[in-house]
């Protein structure tokens, strides 16, 4: 339960972000509509400055987070793509839309659903996506449509870089496969060439059209990299000398008290089992690589917004779809319900005028992310879903969040302030887990059998077997606004966006 000091706190950021609402259309029309810039990284964890990675070289990234809202502890609720995407895009959990897979279609899983895209599209937004929102195999399907969903958009860009063309030449630990094994490659060239690059370099342009024409706008950006191949520029690697690069130690971890499938969740992939330490150590090298490549995207798009005049009106939301691992707990990748797979970067600014510092380290959700978009532009969506509002004013009549949740398989876990508990099968037939992190923020040995948290653990898991049961049932709507797959007929926003010019 959160204390009194970081109540008080929150209160206190919600209603400054209210203000900042108000004051950033003080002087102008009432009804102004405000812009969304939605970026999404795909695998990418907190090896971030900003979330006090000292290795890591994230400039633009930490430069968002001073001017918004850094979430410490959000979390995703399936580490896995599609599921993922599915959840925070539709608000729902896995549980709830039936996604719990990469090769299951939005609309064969939920034909009537509106997307947070689609919602804003219904509502007059020109809604354009550059490059990897819904799943796509990366690098497979790389310049196609993926999974897309098209009811979500007016445009969409799917842009290929020499990244994709040069697959020859990368690395792998499975020959040949490149998107679900460890691979990387060290190439050259400029940015632009990149696949990234190029979302990049379209974003800006659909910026700087947008300003010119004075439209309303949802721009959704999702960048390919840092999920492999590991594929940056050469110069990105220079910023990480290989010489500079530790690899996670082999930490003590009592395994026999460990349920089975938490074991094989960390060991489901043989070839990267006990990887070797020279290429243990290229592989973080080339993960940070990609990480301070797209950061740098970032830092193009916002240069943009920010020339364009169109900063002080536009919410950003940067996220990742899930953690990853590199190492800890002797896995790679994601696809398990440790802290390093479900903990996901999450900044939020909300325009200009008022530029705030806040870190917020109580426990929030991906699904939390359509909501607050939503209320922030002043557009109504369906109230039962389960999501919160973050930047709303809790009070006693309003949903409260008493952790974060998270599905994986046979598992479902839940991060509170303070721990993390995990159970595995129906009633924790096939067994659980506790950690506290106050004590043990690596997750390395699980206490759930021991005697002294007795009170502790009945507390956790009578909270979380709640919180699943409530999770499992979609609501009424599913997250409609209507009841049919097709968008709403477009209606022009109430006024126009404020007046901006190119710079």
């Amino acid at each position: 339960m959160m204390d009194f000091s970081r109540k008080r706190n929150f209160t206190w950021l919600a209603a400054l972000l209210f203000c900042v609402g108000c004051a950033a259309s003080k002087d102008r029309h009432p009804l102004e509509v405000k812009n969304v810039l939605f970026i999404v990284a795909d695998d990418l964890n907190c090896s971030l400055g900003c979330y006090g990675d000292p290795n890591a070289v994230t400039p633009h990234l930490d430069q968002l987070a001073k001017s918004g809202v850094r979430f410490e502890q959000a979390h995703c609720q399936y580490p896995l793509c599609g599921p993922s995407r599915t959840s925070f895009l539709t608000g729902l959990y896995p549980g709830q839309s039936g996604v719990r897979d990469n090769r299951v279609m939005l609309r064969d899983a939920l034909p009537e659903v509106t997307t947070l895209p689609q919602l804003f599209r219904q509502h007059g937004y020109d809604v354009v996506r550059v490059g990897k929102l819904f799943h796509y195999d990366n690098p497979g399907e790389i310049g196609t449509s993926g999974q897309d969903d098209n009811p979500s958009w007016d445009e969409t860009y799917n842009p290929v870089g020499r990244d994709k063309r040069e697959e020859h030449q990368i690395h792998s630990l499975v020959e040949g496969k490149f998107g679900g094994t460890l691979s990387w490659l060290e190439s050259f060239g400029d940015d632009e060439e990149y696949t990234d690059g190029k979302v990049a370099q379209i974003a800006s342009r659909k910026l700087v059209e947008f300003a010119r024409e004075d439209r309303p706008f949802f721009l959704a950006v999702g960048f390919f990299r840092p999920h492999t191949p590991f594929v940056a520029p050469s110069k990105y690697f220079d910023l990480h000398p290989l010489s500079e690069i530790e690899v996670p130690n082999k930490e003590e971890e009592a395994w026999e008290r460990l349920p089975l499938p938490a074991q094989k969740s960390v060991r489901s992939r043989p070839s990267q089992l006990n990887v070797p330490l020279d290429t243990a150590k290229a592989l973080i090298q080339a993960y940070r690589a990609s990480v301070s490549f797209v950061d740098a995207q970032v830092g193009r798009v916002m240069k943009t917004l920010e020339k364009t005049g169109l900063a002080e009106n536009t919410m950003v939301i940067f996220l990742s779809d899930h953690g990853y691992h590199l190492g800890e707990h002797g896995h790679w990748q994601k696809q398990t319900l440790f802290e390093d797979a479900t903990r996901v970067p999450l900044i939020v600014r909300s325009g200009n005028e008022h530029p705030l510092e806040w870190n917020s380290d109580r426990p929030v959700e991906l699904v939390d992310i359509y909501p607050t978009v939503a209320a922030w532009a002043g557009i109504p969506n369906d109230p039962s879903l389960p999501g919160i509002a973050l930047f709303e004013q809790p009070d006693s009549s309003s949903k409260q969040r008493t952790g974060a949740y998270s599905v994986w398989r046979k598992g479902v876990s839940l991060r509170t302030e303070n721990h993390r508990i995990t159970r595995w099968g129906q009633s924790g037939s096939l067994g659980w887990e506790l950690y506290d992190h106050t004590t043990d923020s690596l997750e390395l040995l699980n206490v759930a059998a021991s005697k002294n948290v007795g009170p502790l653990f009945d507390s956790l898991s009578q909270m979380l077997n709640h919180v699943d049961s409530l999770n499992q049932v979609a609501p009424i709507a599913a997250g409609r606004v209507n009841h049919s797959a097709k968008p709403l007929p477009r209606t022009k926003p109430l006024v126009k966006a404020a007046n901006t010019h190119w710079k």
